[in-house]
């Protein structure tokens, strides 16, 4: 008599975390493709910043700009088709380095607060797919 109901509640519990992977999935792709576009039309903010990390030609830094967008884009639609855990790994690295580097170039701390998601949505959902135990497992 246990059975069904254990059953309907293990495929509830399925169900849910199906639907918050796909969520984070979403958010972390429209993050990603959101900076991406940008970083592809080449935002005169960003391209400025890389002055202050000694890249000082603006045509090589929206070049590098473009390549980084490119990059952006391809691990959003990548996330989607199939999570690699190496990318996800690489998002929460992206995410965070791009959110602290606002105070790193003078802007307030709180810019960084304020994008705290950026990096923590992709962890949440390496989290949630499980820690790779070996080097294989962050490639599937």
């Amino acid at each position: 008599m246990l059975q069904p109901t254990i059953t309907i509640h293990m495929s509830r519990t399925m169900n849910n975390q199906k639907m918050i992977e796909w969520v984070l999935k979403i958010a972390i792709a429209g993050e990603f493709i959101g900076h991406g576009v940008f970083a592809l039309q080449g935002k005169k903010e960003w391209v400025g910043w890389f002055a202050q990390f000694g890249v000082s030609d603006p045509g090589m830094a929206t070049q590098l700009l473009f390549l980084t967008g490119t990059i952006d884009v391809a691990l959003a639609i990548l996330l989607l088709l199939k999570p690699i855990r190496a990318a996800l790994l690489w998002m929460v690295f992206w995410g965070f380095w791009t959110a602290l580097l606002r105070p790193i170039i003078g802007m307030p701390i709180w810019d960084f607060v304020e994008r705290w998601a950026n990096w923590g949505a992709p962890l949440a959902l390496l989290l949630m797919m499980g820690w790779p135990k070996n080097f294989r497992e962050w490639f599937k």
